[in-house]
C-alpha cells in the first residue's frame, strides 16, 4: 500500500496517518498478515518523526490491529481465529442459556446482565423460532441498515440480520440486551474491541468493507479534470476515502477535503464541480445547492467475508 500524508488536509499528521491504515485494515486495502514498514522507514518516507510513527503504531496495537513479531517486524494482526476461539464459551451460553444460568454467572456476567439476556433471548425466540439471528453494529442508521440487508440476502433465510449503532447500544439498555442476544454480532474490524465491550456476554465478529460497485462507477464516469471536494463525518476516514478516490477518478482534477461545519463545506463546493460525500454527511451538505453533482462514496461488507466469517460461525454455533 501507498502510505502518503497530505499536509493540506485538515487533520493532523499523527491523526491522519492512524486512520489511513485503521480504515486500510478496515475497508481491506490492508490484508492480515501483510507486512508494515518499520518505525524508521516509513518515518523516513512520510517526513515525519520516528516518534510519531510509533505512537500511531502503538495506538493500532491498543485496538488490535496490528502486531509485532519478534525479529520478523510489525504485521495487520490476524486475530479473527483467536477471536473467535475466545468467545466460544459466550457463543455456548447462547444456546444452552435457559438451562445454563450458572454458568452464565462464572463467566463473570453480572446478574441484571444476566437477567437482559435471557429476557432478550426468549423475545428473539418468539419472534424468530429457532432461526438464528446476526446483528450488524455501525455508525449510522441508514448506511448500517443497509448492510443488514445485504448480509440478510447473501446468507439467506437461515438466519435474521438486525441492524444497530453504537451510539444506540451506549444510549438504550434494551437495544444492547437485544443485540448481545443475537448469536453473533458483527461490526469493523477497527470497532470490533470497542463493540465487544459494550455487549458483556455477546460474540462479536468483524468483516472488512469495500466500496460499492456503484460508487466506484459514479467516480469513473466523472469528467476528466472536474474539481472534486471530499466531505467526511469522520476527520480520520479522509485519507483512506481519498486515496480511494485517486484510484477510481484517477482523471479527475484536484482533490480538496473537509470534515468542517456545513458552511465550510458549502463555501469549498462552491469553488467545486462536484462533491463526493461519506456515507453519514448528508446533514452536513444542507447549503450545497442541488444543482451541484453529489456522489455518495459507500461501502458495502465484503462478500468474501460474509461466506468465509459469518456462514461459517453461524454453523459452528448450531
Amino acid at each position: 500500500m501507498d502510505f502518503t500524508i497530505d499536509r493540506a488536509l485538515p487533520v493532523p499528521i499523527r491523526r491522519q496517518l492512524k486512520g489511513l491504515i485503521e480504515y486500510a485494515v478496515a475497508c481491506g486495502d490492508l490484508a492480515p498478515g501483510e507486512a508494515l514498514p518499520s518505525v524508521r522507514d516509513l518515518a523516513l518516507a512520510l517526513g515525519v518523526a520516528p516518534m510519531t510513527v510509533s505512537q500511531v503504531y502503538a495506538d493500532l496495537k491498543g485496538l488490535g490491529l496490528i502486531e509485532t513479531r519478534a525479529g520478523s517486524g510489525t504485521f495487520v494482526a490476524e486475530n479473527s481465529a483467536d477471536h473467535a476461539r475466545s468467545q466460544q464459551d459466550f457463543s455456548a451460553l447462547h444456546d444452552r442459556i435457559d438451562a445454563l444460568i450458572d454458568e452464565g454467572l462464572s463467566l463473570g456476567l453480572r446478574t441484571s446482565d444476566l437477567a437482559s439476556l435471557i429476557h432478550a433471548r426468549l423475545a428473539s425466540r418468539a419472534r424468530h423460532g429457532r432461526r438464528k439471528s446476526v446483528a450488524i453494529v455501525g455508525l449510522f442508521q441508514r448506511t448500517t441498515a443497509r448492510y443488514a440487508r445485504l448480509i440478510a440476502e447473501q446468507i439467506g433465510r437461515g438466519a435474521t440480520v438486525e441492524p444497530a449503532t453504537i451510539d444506540a447500544i451506549q444510549r438504550d439498555a434494551a437495544v444492547r440486551a437485544r443485540i448481545a442476544s443475537a448469536d453473533l454480532v458483527v461490526t469493523f474490524v477497527n470497532r470490533q474491541r470497542e463493540v465487544a465491550s459494550l455487549l458483556p456476554g455477546a460474540r462479536v465478529t468483524s468483516i472488512r468493507f469495500v466500496p460499492a460497485e456503484e460508487t466506484r462507477h459514479a467516480l469513473g464516469a466523472v469528467e476528466p479534470g472536474a474539481r472534486l471536494l471530499l466531505v467526511a463525518r469522520v476527520p480520520e476516514f479522509l485519507p483512506i476515502m481519498k486515496a480511494g478516490v485517486a484510484r477510481f477518478a484517477a482523471h479527475a482534477g484536484p482533490l480538496h477535503s473537509t470534515a468542517g461545519n456545513p458552511r465550510e463545506i458549502a463555501d469549498l463546493a462552491a469553488e467545486s464541480d462536484a462533491v463526493v460525500y461519506a456515507s453519514g454527511t448528508e446533514d452536513s451538505l444542507i447549503d450545497i445547492p442541488p444543482t451541484l453533482p453529489m456522489i455518495e462514496y459507500t461501502h458495502i461488507p465484503d462478500p468474501a467475508d460474509i461466506q468465509r466469517r459469518i456462514a461459517p460461525l453461524l454453523k459452528k454455533g448450531s
